[in-house]
């Protein structure tokens, strides 16, 4: 891209909102525009004082200015932009769908005293990294220059990464838990089964159709998806069933 602005503007349409919106609010909240507890995940709040928009805003903070905060933009520029532009292109209503079901997922998790966590965008991000890993197993990762893996191992290692120097590592396992629950019911379990447990509802195809977002889905989906040889623990999909 010859400009910062034509790569923006070329960007998938669901990473780019997310990692926008994600941008905004840490500089909203730079600025001082809105404190963080009023965008934070609080339970009590959103159900006894019907501050619902917490079940929302605390998906798009991912922590202020830093080097960890640039890390996690630049994830969502590459992990979700591959994923989006890979394995679920003209498929935007079945990406939007991930997205959902994750943060819905990581919700009912949070729930749990030991799970539970006021920002879930950290783990939101971790979700598209765990799901890539999936989809890309053989991709080859270098960290810190220091170590080059199997993309498959890289939630791990950042997991592991994260223990060795002290940090919160339960917005990284409530990502590997949502990631790999849509991965299992959307991937694995059909084809074990030839039984699809997850469909992308309705309404979210309506509206992805209605407002245009994205490519137009081919008319025949499983046609358009290309068969990818299975049976290996690191051969990622073959085929995914979709409504």
């Amino acid at each position: 891209m010859s400009s910062p602005a034509e790569y923006y503007n070329s960007l998938p349409p669901i990473s780019k909102v997310y990692g926008t919106l994600c941008l905004l609010f840490t500089v909203a909240i730079q600025l001082g525009v809105f404190d963080l507890f009023h965008i934070a995940l609080i339970y009590k709040l959103a159900l006894t004082r019907f501050q619902v928009w917490r079940l929302i805003t605390n998906f798009f903070f991912l922590g202020k200015f830093s080097i960890n905060f640039g890390i996690r933009l630049l994830m969502i520029a590459r992990y979700g932009v591959q994923l989006e532009k890979g394995p679920f292109d003209r498929r935007t209503a079945d990406f939007l769908w991930m997205m959902i079901f994750g943060a819905l997922s990581m919700l009912v998790l949070a729930a749990i005293p030991l799970f539970y966590t006021p920002f879930l965008g950290i783990s939101l991000v971790f979700m598209l990294v765990y799901v890539w890993s999936r989809e890309f197993p053989n991709a080859q990762i270098n960290i810190y220059g220091l170590v080059t893996l199997k993309a498959f191992y890289l939630p791990w290692a950042m997991l592991a990464l994260d223990v060795i120097f002290g940090s919160h590592i339960m917005p990284d396992l409530l990502g590997i838990i949502a990631g790999h629950l849509y991965y299992f019911l959307t991937v694995l379990h059909p084809l074990a089964t030839g039984k699809t447990l997850l469909k992308t509802p309705r309404w979210v195809h309506k509206l992805v159709a209605r407002y245009r977002i994205g490519a137009p889905a081919p008319t025949n989906n499983r046609a358009a998806q290309p068969e990818r040889p299975t049976g290996a623990a690191f051969s990622g999909r073959s085929h995914r069933l979709s409504d």
